[in-house]
């Protein structure tokens, strides 16, 4: 009897310890994992109040929206009209960029090679490139600068001829776009006069940003010289505009008449999110399309900062 009290303590003083130990990690665990359902609820509380707050701002706005809005860390999406048609005036130049580093990572094209501007490549619009003299010489890879952060209309056209719509359309579909297209070179408003438009979708430009996002657009290196030249757009009287100045956007702007867009991708200390809106209007100028778009960039950033 008096071997087997000893042994009773001795097992006592062994397991006790143990249990407590145990019951202090559960305790913990238990304690952590309620704190992450109370964020997680608040932050899925505050993402329904976000996409009434986007519901109110299409109420108001005098034109046609398709807006794409996505929680890169959740993949959570907020989303109206997003697989309406859209002429996709400088839009257009997000996948036609894409399809150029993808085309120069297959052997197809070198991005080093000089082009020698020609009167015949110019074309009137945004960017330098139409005051620059015949006989400048410019890189493959300058000529792809030019074209996204000064949205050129002169460098793209001289992209397009180097690449041809047809090829560029292929890659359009292999990238999975489902309803992006060019018909017509981007700044040929005589074709456009006619009818003959280019069109995209706010889905097709979340869907294409989202997978240079995740880097999944050929190796990673291609969506990687894509989001490095988004980021150096320099027009920012849209998405950026009431976004803090230190705020990381890769994006790209387009605008044409009756039409104004902005897509991108925002980088913030609380989390990335895509936002992507294309509008379409009858004002005499798109100074609301660009207040609205911005509106909407403000509302989103205002979700991500109370997280």
């Amino acid at each position: 009897m008096k071997k087997r009290n000893i042994l009773i303590s001795f097992l006592l003083i062994i397991i006790l310890p143990v249990g407590t130990v145990f019951s202090y990690r559960y305790y913990q665990s238990y304690k952590e994992n309620q704190k992450k359902k109370l964020i997680f609820e608040k932050r899925k509380a505050n993402w329904l109040i976000l996409r009434q707050r986007l519901t109110d701002e299409i109420a108001k706005f005098n034109g046609e929206a398709g807006i794409v809005i996505k929680d890169l860390e959740m993949n959570w999406e907020i989303s109206f009209n997003k697989d309406k048609l859209f002429p996709s005036a400088s839009l257009a130049k997000i996948p036609l960029m894409a399809a150029c580093f993808w085309a120069a990572d297959q052997g197809r094209i070198k991005l080093d090679r000089n082009i020698t501007l020609k009167s015949s490549d110019k074309l009137t619009g945004s960017g330098v490139l139409k005051d620059m003299p015949a006989g400048t010489v410019f890189s493959v890879e300058r000529l792809i600068g030019l074209m996204i952060y000064d949205s050129d209309n002169t460098a793209t056209n001289i992209i397009t001829n180097l690449m041809g719509i047809d090829y560029l359309n292929s890659m359009f579909k292999a990238f999975g776009l489902k309803n992006t297209v060019l018909s017509r070179k981007i700044a040929d408003y005589q074709l456009r006069d006619q009818g003959i438009e280019n069109y995209t979708t706010a889905e097709d430009m979340a869907f294409l940003l989202d997978k240079m996002y995740h880097r999944t657009i050929g190796n990673k290196s291609v969506s990687d010289q894509c989001i490095c030249m988004l980021k150096l757009t320099r027009t920012n009287d849209r998405i950026p505009k009431y976004l803090p100045v230190d705020i990381t956007i890769a994006h790209k702007t387009g605008l044409e008449k009756e039409v104004c867009h902005d897509a991108g991708i925002v980088f913030t200390t609380k989390g990335d999110f895509i936002i992507c809106v294309l509008t379409k209007h009858a004002n005499s100028n798109s100074a609301l399309s660009k207040e609205f778009i911005a509106r909407v960039a403000a509302r989103v950033y205002k979700y991500f900062e109370q997280l």
